[in-house]
């Protein structure tokens, strides 16, 4: 592949790449400089659905289409480093060929959970049920390394509003969680009866224990740290303070359009960029992009994507402060992305922000 520098755009210190050419061949040419280097893979492959858009056609047909995705997959998690994941975007009609495939390439042990995403919220009456979701698979190449490393997402209000403070604590507000656990691996010192400051009695309920033994859940109570209720006479909670709280959330399985975006609204966003051009029919909202990004990256991580299309990865990489790589084959990579690019660049070196100057650009090899 050759450097294209007529194309280079932005600061020479910027170290991203976008390559126009077929992923396979530039995953082979690129794996002895990134091998075990790229902390998050996002891809967005087509579906085989038998579809013709605008930009490429989804009619390959299943095992063609099974050939490729099973020949570029260890080519992906040779690159991952051992903190890295693998996102891939898939929907209902091949989730479960592309899951039992995924899992004899990458292993199921590398298998981490199942995003579902509310991809639109109109409903479709064309068929026996509306469809309003699609999947995204996610692997890593340790996943305890990958628990340790992926992000909280940040909370909200409703979040907040969990803590208050009724007894009045000088520590601040607090919530109460249960002081009881399941008993299947307890030891005989977490079973004994908790009484309370105005004498009543509590035994933990049948099956549970309480989470403390005996001598710890005395302490907790002497330095109240134990909640009775306003009366006194509730079952025993735990009082867990926000200034002691990890002030994020753990990422759940289910993202809604409300908090992610969908399909209809990325359209929108790529036509107010492209008024004179046909943008793509499905392209994936930035909003999704950047909560794969938060979970997985950390400002400066090197993110990729292989499937890039309208290069809404690549974007939302420059934007959130991480170094990316992309690859596409089709001629939208000079009518779409390369533009859509040089936009977000020139948007960030004029506004007031917290990007790294140093990272605003990119260079394209063909």
């Amino acid at each position: 592949m050759k450097y294209k520098k007529s194309l280079h755009y932005g600061l020479e210190s910027a170290a991203n790449i976008i390559f126009k050419g077929d992923n396979i061949d530039v995953l082979n040419n690129i794996m002895d400089d990134y091998k075990g280097r790229v902390d998050c893979i996002y891809i967005d492959p087509p579906y085989n659905n038998d579809e013709e858009y605008i930009h490429y056609n989804d009619s390959d047909g299943f095992d063609l289409w099974m050939e490729k995705l099973t020949n570029i997959l260890p080519l992906l998690f040779d690159l991952l480093s051992e903190k890295g994941s693998l996102w891939i975007s898939i929907d209902d009609g091949e989730l479960h060929y592309l899951k039992v495939a995924a899992d004899k390439i990458i292993g199921r042990k590398n298998f981490i959970h199942t995003i579902v995403w509310e991809h639109r919220t109109s409903r479709e009456n064309r068929k026996a049920f509306s469809n309003n979701h699609e999947y995204i698979l996610v692997y890593a190449k340790n996943p305890n390394e990958f628990k340790k490393k992926r992000n909280l997402l940040e909370v909200d209000e409703n979040f907040l509003k969990k803590f208050k403070n009724p007894d009045n604590d000088p520590r601040g507000t607090w919530q109460s969680v249960t002081a009881s656990v399941q008993a299947g691996h307890a030891v005989a010192s977490q079973f004994y009866t908790i009484i309370a400051p105005n004498g009543k009695k509590h035994n933990p309920p049948l099956g549970r224990c309480w989470a403390y033994n005996e001598q710890r859940m005395l302490e907790e109570i002497k330095n109240n740290n134990i909640w009775f209720g306003k009366d006194g006479n509730g079952v025993p909670r735990i009082k867990k303070f926000l200034s002691d709280s990890k002030r994020g959330l753990t990422p759940e399985t289910i993202w809604f359009a409300e908090e992610v975006g969908t399909t209809n609204q990325a359209k929108k966003q790529l036509k107010a960029l492209f008024k004179d051009q046909e943008v793509f029919d499905t392209p994936k909202p930035e909003a999704l992009i950047k909560r794969i990004l938060e979970i997985s990256t950390n400002e400066g991580d090197l993110v990729l994507d292989a499937y890039l299309g309208s290069g809404t990865t690549a974007v939302v990489a420059q934007k959130i402060n991480r170094r990316y790589l992309g690859i596409e084959v089709g001629q939208h990579v000079l009518d779409i992305v390369l533009p859509r690019l040089n936009k977000t660049i020139d948007n960030l070196f004029s506004e007031e922000n917290s990007v790294d100057d140093d990272n605003l650009g990119f260079e394209l090899w063909l």
